[in-house]
C-alpha cells in the first residue's frame, strides 16, 4: 500500500462522522449493547468489537491500522509508552526457566526489567555485543526462547545483522522483538527481514511535537492478539484516545519531517567531523561508522540522531559546552521539532568520571526542524567556550 494512502486514508471512513477531515476523538470509557448476546461476544473477544476503551477504541483503531500498514505487520497495538510495549512484548512470550539473549547496554528500562523483574520469575539474560552474529549463537541455550534487538541502538548506534538473526531465531524457534525507534518504519522494516516483533517509541518521530508519549508494537495477528488478552489488558497500558489523535496528527507530516531532519544532520555532521575541538563522530550514515555498509544493507536512510567526543580530558569542558548552547536544548529523548543534546556524564558522579573512557566522553545530538546554519551557529560558539 502507498505511503501516502496509509498515513492520509488507511482506517478513516469519514462517512461514518460526518466527512470530517480529521478524525473524531471517541473519549469515551465504555460502549453500549441493545442485545445480551452481542454483549457476551464481547465478553468472550474484546478484540472483537468494542467493549472498554482499556481494551480497543475507535480512535486508537484509526492508529493502530496506520501504525501496522507502515511495519508491512498484520496488526499492531499502541501503548502508552515505549518501555510499556517493549515490556508487554517479552513478558506475554517468556516463562519460569527460560533464557534470554539481549544486545548489551540495551534502553534503560529494558534493562532494569531483565536485571531486576525477570530473575524474581527464574529468567535469565546473556547480553552480548550483538555486532557479531557468531555472539548470537554462542550465547543461545537450550532454554533461550527470546532474542532482544535494538538496531541501531541509541548512544553508539550498534547494529545487529537483522536477517541473519531472525533466520537464527526461527531455526531455534525463538521469539523476536527489536526496538526500530532510531529508524522508524519509514527507513527499517524488521518484519520484512524476519523480525516477529517491531517496536518503535511513537513519542519519538511518529509524534514529532514533543507533546505525548506512545510505543508501538507490531506483528502477526496470531501475536498481537496473544498480548491483548493477556499483559496488555491486564496491565492497563494501553493509549488514551486523545493521544492517539496527537500521534495521527502527528503521522500526517512523518515524511516531510524526517526527510528534512536527515538532510539537515548530514550538515551538521560534516561540521562537526571537521571541528578542531570534536575528537570523533559516530553517525549511521557517514562513512566513517563502523558499520555502514550493514547499515546500507538494511537502512533506507539515517535520521536525526548521532553521538560526538569532545577533545578534552575534563568534565568540566563538557559541562561549560553544554551549558554554553543558546538554542539547542538539554534534555532527553529525541524526535521532536526541537533540536536537543545530552551529555554522556550527566548520568555520572564527578568522582566517577574517566577521560580514557570514550563514552565518558559522548554527547548525543538530535537535529531537529531549524535550519542547520542555526544549529551550526550555536554549537560553534559554545565550542569556542571549552578549553
Amino acid at each position: 500500500m502507498n505511503i501516502s494512502q496509509i498515513i492520509n486514508e488507511l482506517g478513516e471512513d469519514r462517512e461514518n462522522y460526518f466527512n470530517a477531515v480529521a478524525p473524531p476523538i471517541i473519549q469515551t470509557s465504555n460502549f453500549t449493547f441493545k442485545k445480551v448476546a452481542d454483549l457476551h461476544k464481547a465478553f468472550e473477544d474484546e478484540m472483537g468489537g468494542y467493549l472498554y476503551s482499556r481494551g480497543l477504541n475507535p480512535t486508537v483503531d484509526i492508529l493502530r491500522k496506520k501504525l501496522a500498514a507502515l511495519d508491512g505487520a498484520e496488526d499492531c497495538l499502541v501503548f502508552n509508552n515505549g518501555a510499556a510495549a517493549i515490556f508487554a512484548g517479552i513478558f506475554a512470550n517468556i516463562k519460569s526457566g527460560d533464557h534470554i539473549v539481549s544486545v548489551a547496554k540495551p534502553y534503560t528500562w529494558v534493562q532494569k526489567m531483565f536485571d531486576v523483574i525477570l530473575p524474581r520469575f527464574g529468567v535469565t539474560v546473556t547480553y552480548i555485543d550483538g555486532t557479531t552474529f557468531a555472539n548470537w549463537h554462542q550465547a543461545t541455550k537450550d532454554n533461550t526462547t527470546f532474542y532482544y534487538l535494538e538496531s541501531p541502538n541509541s548512544w553508539d548506534f550498534a547494529i545487529q545483522p537483522i536477517r541473519e538473526v531472525a533466520a537464527l531465531a526461527k531455526s531455534k524457534h525463538i521469539t523476536t522483538l527489536i526496538d526500530n525507534s532510531y529508524c522508524t518504519p519509514l527507513y527499517q522494516k524488521p518484519i520484512e527481514m524476519g523480525i516477529d516483533m517491531a517496536m518503535q517509541t511513537a513519542t519519538k518521530y511518529i509524534g514529532g511535537h514533543s507533546d505525548t508519549l506512545g510505543g508501538v508494537l507490531s506483528g502477526s495477528h496470531a501475536m498481537i492478539k496473544k498480548i491483548f488478552d493477556s499483559e496488555y489488558l491486564n496491565i492497563g497500558s494501553g493509549i488514551q484516545p486523545f493521544n492517539a489523535w496527537l500521534l495521527i496528527r502527528g503521522l500526517r507530516t512523518l515524511p516531510a519531517r524526517i526527510e528534512r531532519i536527515t538532510k539537515s544532520t548530514a550538515t551538521v555532521v560534516a561540521f562537526m567531523k571537521q571541528h578542531p575541538k570534536v575528537e570523533s563522530v559516530l553517525f549511521v550514515g557517514d562513512e566513517s561508522f563502523p558499520q555502514f555498509e550493514l547499515a546500507q544493507q538494511q537502512m533506507k536512510a539515517a535520521c536525526g540522531l548521532f553521538t560526538f567526543v569532545l577533545k578534552t580530558t575534563e568534565m568540566s569542558s563538557i559541562v561549560r559546552f553544554s551549558e554554553s548552547l543558546q538554542h539547542i536544548m538539554m534534555a532527553v529523548s529525541w524526535g521532536g521539532h526541537e533540536s536537543l543534546i545530552i551529555p554522556k556524564c550527566a548520568g555520572l558522579k564527578e568522582v566517577d568520571f574517566d577521560a580514557g573512557n570514550k563514552e565518558h566522553r559522548y554527547i548525543r545530538m538530535y537535529v531537529g526542524l531549524e535550519e542547520p546554519d542555526y544549529l551550526i551557529a550555536d554549537l560553534s560558539q559554545a565550542l569556542d567556550k571549552i578549553s
